[in-house]
């Protein structure tokens, strides 16, 4: 597996990346993610993307650095997903493994991410990688 960093920019964010992305935030359109990518670059969003030995990207996270008062330094993982067809293969373990390493070598006291209370395959996934849960996530949508 090979896994990089796509710069803003980049083409194989859209050709490569954005359909894997897709598998967990179906509502994004090209020109959405473009938009989220171009704003959030500058407040530290990076996505990362895992390519198979064949070629094909098979693996995406969004991620951030984020200095707070609750946890101090954290890497904030926006977006976690592995393609449908290359599930259980090691992928997920990889690209969280290569996010941790990114969280230790920016002096982060934690790896952490939110994940939707319908996703019972990644809680296990998360479980199994000795995540624990920690908090509750409060949401409320706000009009337009």
């Amino acid at each position: 597996m090979k896994i990089i960093d796509l710069e803003p920019g980049d083409p194989r964010l859209v050709s490569d990346l954005l359909p894997v992305l897709l598998e967990l935030r179906p509502h994004l359109t090209e020109d959405a993610f473009r938009d989220v990518y171009e704003k959030g670059y500058g407040q530290g969003l990076r996505f990362t993307a895992v390519y198979a030995p064949e070629g094909q990207c098979v693996g995406a996270a969004g991620w951030r650095i984020v200095d707070n008062t609750s946890q101090i330094r954290k890497l904030y993982v926006d977006d976690l997903v592995t393609a449908a067809s290359a599930r259980s293969t090691g992928v997920g373990r990889h690209l969280l493994a290569y996010l941790e390493e990114r969280a230790r070598e920016a002096g982060c006291l934690h790896l952490n991410l939110d994940s939707g209370t319908h996703r019972t395959e990644a809680h296990r996934f998360y479980f199994r990688e000795r995540m624990s849960v920690v908090a509750f996530n409060f949401d409320k949508p706000l009009d337009a």
